[in-house]
């Protein structure tokens, strides 16, 4: 060994416990925190910030594939129209009306019904007696008298008491119903079958209390 040289100890390799310091973040926690803060301040941005560039589209044939929107204009067919009409003949499910009785009112000759082929229970008058009140008390008012709105206002409006109705059949009353008479209008569309019949039977109920209460009084 050299003269005057200090000898190696473990203080001077980093050995021992004096040679020993714990490792320190230069700037403290402070800079640690910013960081950190950052970090979460960019991953936040992914779902909530705007940005100029477009969306991207993992599978974009579902937004731009061809297809026809409803009354579009079309290029290819005839009549510049993108709908098309059905074939002729084609019937839609559940509109296969074999049941003429039911469906028009008539038999299978074509004659119109001289009864109903709904029976009157106390449901089908109930309901009979709902949709009357809906669709033909506002003329006929709720006792079939015809004085609703319109004979107010000085149109006639047929009684349910007249002798014309009371000696009607089931399957003209229906059919007035469905396709309308003089200034009625056909409700065949807002007013199905069964609900047409049903109306039928409260007629009939309403004409038989009518009659009743007339038997009463001449008593």
């Amino acid at each position: 060994m050299a003269s005057g040289a200090r000898p190696l100890t473990p203080s001077r390799l980093g050995g021992g416990e004096r040679g020993r310091r714990p490792f320190q973040w230069r700037g403290g926690t402070s800079r640690l925190a910013l960081i950190v803060g950052l970090t979460l301040a960019n991953v936040g941005c992914v779902r909530g910030c705007t940005s100029s560039k477009p969306p991207i589209h993992l599978n974009p044939n579902m937004d731009s594939q061809p297809k026809a929107k409803p009354q579009a204009e079309s290029a290819f067919f005839y009549d510049g129209a993108t709908m098309r009409q059905p074939v002729a003949g084609t019937i839609a499910r559940g509109e296969l009306h074999e049941d003429v009785a039911f469906f028009e009112g008539k038999d299978a000759a074509g004659q119109l019904l001289a009864k109903s082929p709904v029976e009157a229970t106390p449901a089908v008058l109930a309901r009979g007696a709902e949709r009357f009140d809906i669709y033909c008390a506002p003329c006929h008012d709720r006792r079939g008298d015809g004085k609703g709105v319109l004979a107010s206002r000085g149109v006639p409006t047929t009684s349910m008491h007249a002798d014309k109705v009371l000696t009607a059949l089931d399957g003209h009353i229906f059919n007035v119903i469905s396709n309308g008479q003089g200034l009625m209008p056909a409700y065949k569309w807002p007013i199905p079958p069964a609900d047409r019949w049903a109306i039928v039977a409260h007629v009939r109920a309403l004409q038989q209390q009518r009659r009743a209460e007339a038997e009463g009084a001449a008593q």
